[in-house]
């Protein structure tokens, strides 16, 4: 699906989807909060009952075109990939396939983005060839915001986050095509008139969203700053896989309010399709306005 906004269009290539209880994502979401949701949001894994309700993600790219540039931001799990979480675990999707779908293949590509370094992220940066891990988009440069590089260079409680950066971040930096930006970084042109980079730390120390306007609505590409609709109603409960839940919670509610202040279109990465939207200021925090 495609999307016009100004002189920029937008397109979502799918990989995939996951499930979790919801008391297990969100500990604390009550027959009340999901009550909220009725109104402007409801699917068949839903359920008023907390004990029994269901976590529904997609996992998806998008992929942004501005002044002749194809801009991909995100790249989900990646293909055949050893990962140490079985939702991961060498995978073998039609990713590719849907990117070829939208037009494009990957020498098309000019600039990725990853608005964090989770493995749900960062997986298509790299595709094995003759036994190696290798930059699956050869004429593109990576954009890698410094304080996840840094961090997950190091980190070693998350296993499955750790592979991925082995696999799927340090070829792309030993092949020489990683630009290691500061979370505030203007990707392109200039800040409300290009591609720009804000400070979203929380769900990961580094993690960013990306904003972009060129002409008509800005388009805000908020990665893991919210996963799922339920979140516009209980932004402060903290989802179980934040570093810093704290953080996160601040995070996500400024987010939302930037938002629904300046009428952008917010593109987050696991919402159910369409996923584009515009936040409202509702009664309890948020709802949210899907775009057809």
């Amino acid at each position: 699906m495609s999307r016009y906004l100004g002189n920029m269009t937008v397109k979502t290539v799918r990989e995939g989807e996951g499930r979790m209880p919801m008391q297990f994502a969100l500990a604390g979401i009550t027959a009340q909060d999901l009550a909220q949701l009725q109104p402007w949001y409801w699917s068949e894994e839903l359920s008023l009952d907390p004990q029994t309700a269901v976590f529904k993600i997609e996992v998806r790219s998008y992929v942004l075109q501005v002044d002749g540039l194809n801009v991909l931001i995100d790249t989900c799990c990646g293909n055949g990939k050893h990962r140490s979480v079985p939702w991961a675990d060498r995978l073998q999707t039609q990713w590719l396939e849907n990117l070829a779908r939208e037009g494009y293949q990957p020498e098309d590509i000019h600039l990725v983005l990853c608005t964090h370094l989770h493995a749900d992220h960062v997986g298509w940066n790299t595709r094995l060839q003759n036994g190696q891990w290798v930059p699956t988009f050869p004429n593109a440069r990576y954009v890698f915001s410094r304080k996840d590089y840094e961090f997950f260079r190091q980190q070693t409680h998350e296993a499955h986050n750790r592979e991925a950066f082995l696999d799927s971040v340090l070829p792309v930096i030993d092949a020489g095509l990683a630009d290691i930006v500061e979370s505030d970084h203007c990707v392109h042109r200039e800040i409300e008139d290009g591609i720009w980079l804000e400070d979203a730390s929380g769900h990961s120390p580094g993690c960013v969203v990306v904003n972009a306007r060129r002409g008509g609505s800005r388009a805000v590409f908020a990665g893991d700053v919210i996963h799922h609709p339920i979140q516009l109603v209980r932004p402060d409960i903290p989802f179980f896989a934040d570093e810093r839940p704290a953080e996160a919670c601040a995070t996500r509610e400024r987010l939302l309010a930037q938002c629904a202040d300046n009428g952008a279109v917010l593109y987050p990465a696991h919402f159910p399709d369409p996923p584009a939207g515009r936040v409202l200021r509702a009664s309890r925090h948020f709802a949210y306005e899907f775009l057809k």
